[in-house]
């Protein structure tokens, strides 16, 4: 499980460098095979493949003339590549996404349980903070988050 929030930089080639904690975690789970993709292009989502395949394995139980698959796909294979983590723990961002995100120099890499997301710092804090520039959780989102997750029983 990826959680917490670590930020480092995307060098000038466009390789991240994984967090320590991160890269643990791959290294005992996963192996050095990712999909990098985004469904927005404002952040770059980082899958260890095996997990990337779990996605895949959904989509295949679609009807591949679904418009949300397709719509799915579409986007996720504009920005997406495969990458392949080097000896030095970095993986290279696409460029398309690279340009789109504005994933270059100070970024922030959030675990996000299976997958990371990487965001440039800036955007992240426009994105999260309220207008007092507090990053919180209203208790409206409380709530909502508290009803979605209720297990039956």
């Amino acid at each position: 499980m990826f959680r917490g929030n670590h930020p480092t930089r995307v060098d000038e080639k466009g390789r991240l460098k994984l967090p320590a904690e991160f890269k643990r975690r791959v290294d005992e789970l996963y192996g050095p095979q990712f999909y990098i993709t985004s469904t927005d292009g404002k952040r770059a989502q980082v899958y260890p493949l095996k997990e990337w395949e779990k996605i895949e394995a959904s989509l295949a139980t679609m009807s591949p003339f679904d418009p949300t698959r397709k719509k799915f796909l579409d986007v996720t294979n504009y920005y997406g590549q495969m990458a392949e983590m080097d000896a030095q723990g970095r993986l290279l961002i696409p460029q398309k996404l690279r340009d789109t995100a504005k994933v270059m120099g100070d970024v922030n890499v959030m675990g996000f349980q299976t997958m990371l997301e990487v965001v440039k710092e800036e955007m992240l804090d426009a994105q999260v903070k309220n207008a007092d520039g507090v990053v919180e959780l209203t208790n409206t989102d409380l709530m909502a988050f508290a009803e979605k997750t209720k297990v039956a029983g």
